[in-house]
């Protein structure tokens, strides 16, 4: 499988490979020091838990609420560019968040961290989808397993600095995106058709992306999937916590996870194109995201002893992972077909946006069934709904499928 993966790496002309090992080090120095940073702001700061709150969902908010402005400049000023000016912010925000304790800092710093994520994040998944042409589906399965193996070694790279101390962790971070910076400005080649000035104002290609019905119709179809997938971060930890198991037990189910993509993902994506189209794997892929809730559905009402009380977890992990895998390229590549060739950074932002609706909702929704069930005989009503979900979403993308809904949104795009 990782000589599949490299194979099809080498394929690939030098600026996607680029991005893709950008996206590594991304994620490399992003995991390395936020899953440690409440436990710093709790500990090392002294903050109260609202206060903590606050500076992690301002990161989240300038972050999800700013994919939009980070699409549109990508398409407006170049991938390249946007793509810099991110990772250069990123290191700005890690090194206030290593060098002061002040909450007005702090939540600067928080800001800062999450529009550098609004900026670069929409704009190397434009650059690689140009970059890739008809050859998108496969540059997003392994642009994915670098992903994933930024989030499988940033933790464990984190733990190890956390010896030398939080701020150590902060400024070694800042050090890989100051890096990528550098690197980025002098590899990294600009777009072929960078944006040219006889442009038409940003509100009118903001109309167009919100007046495209069949665009907002697939969002609208696979935003579950983002308040599924993100039940990693939720829900799953949760259940480990109530099965019995610590912190070490909730690292191993993300550890799982990024293995498996790492080491299925191309094979994976390349079998699935080989026997479905895009719409039908899609579908696929969320129906699978929504059956791996059953196992947990079905552990609510059970008090099996431990070790086999993780099982269920265990195999939600596996499935909600491979329902992802399946579902990634082939989305990715969509919504980047949907948004012609002008406005690929501006469908992504908006796509983002209205992901992280998608991802608060799941968590509101989980969180709220979750203490009104806990401890009842409905304690299995959270998964089970989430499992609707699942099948709900897969039902409605195969639905515009069946339709040529995201055949039809292509084409508006490339016409306008």
């Amino acid at each position: 499988m990782v000589i599949e993966t490299l194979r099809q790496f080498r394929s690939f002309e030098t600026p996607i490979k680029l991005v893709q090992v950008n996206q590594a080090g991304i994620n490399l120095g992003f995991y390395m020091l936020m899953p440690y940073l409440a436990q710093h702001l709790a500990t090392g700061v002294g903050l109260a838990a609202w206060t903590i709150g606050l500076v992690l969902g301002l990161r989240n908010l300038s972050q999800q609420g700013l994919f939009l402005i980070g699409g549109t400049l990508a398409d407006r000023l170049g991938c390249k560019r946007v793509i810099m000016a991110g990772c250069a912010l990123r290191t700005l925000g890690f090194v206030l968040f290593g060098l002061s304790t002040a909450l007005p800092v702090l939540l600067v710093a928080a800001a800062v961290t999450g529009f550098a994520g609004a900026l670069f994040n929409p704009a190397a998944r434009a650059y690689l989808a140009r970059e890739a042409g008809d050859r998108k589906v496969a540059a997003f399965a392994v642009f994915n397993v670098f992903y994933q193996g930024g989030i499988l070694l940033g933790p464990l790279l984190g733990i190890v600095l956390l010896n030398g101390g939080f701020t150590v962790v902060c400024l070694s971070a800042a050090a890989i995106f100051a890096v990528l910076t550098v690197l980025q400005g002098i590899y990294l080649p600009e777009r072929r058709d960078t944006a040219t000035p006889d442009r038409p104002p940003v509100c009118r290609e903001w109309r167009q992306a919100f007046d495209d019905r069949a665009f907002l119709a697939f969002a609208a179809a696979m935003i579950a999937s983002y308040g599924l997938s993100f039940q990693m971060y939720l829900g799953l930890p949760l259940e480990v916590q109530r099965a019995g198991g610590g912190d070490g037990w909730v690292a191993v189910l993300y550890a799982l996870s990024a293995v498996l993509g790492i080491a299925g993902q191309v094979r994976l994506t390349a079998w699935c194109s080989r026997r479905w189209t895009r719409g039908r794997a899609m579908s696929i892929g969320l129906a699978l995201m929504g059956v791996s809730f059953v196992p947990m559905a079905v552990a609510a009402h059970l008090s099996p002893p431990w070790p086999w009380a993780i099982l269920p977890a265990l195999a939600c992990t596996l499935v909600l992972t491979a329902g992802t895998l399946v579902a990634y390229p082939f989305e990715m590549a969509t919504i980047a077909d949907m948004a012609g060739d002008r406005l690929v950074g501006t469908y992504y932002g908006l796509y983002n946006l209205l992901s992280g609706v998608g991802i608060l909702a799941g968590y509101l929704v989980f969180g709220s069934v979750m203490d009104l069930t806990a401890s009842t005989a409905w304690a299995s009503v959270p998964w089970v709904v989430l499992v609707a979900a699942g099948l709900a979403s897969a039902t409605a993308v195969r639905r515009l499928t069946n339709r040529d809904r995201l055949i039809a949104g292509q084409a508006t795009a490339a016409a306008t």
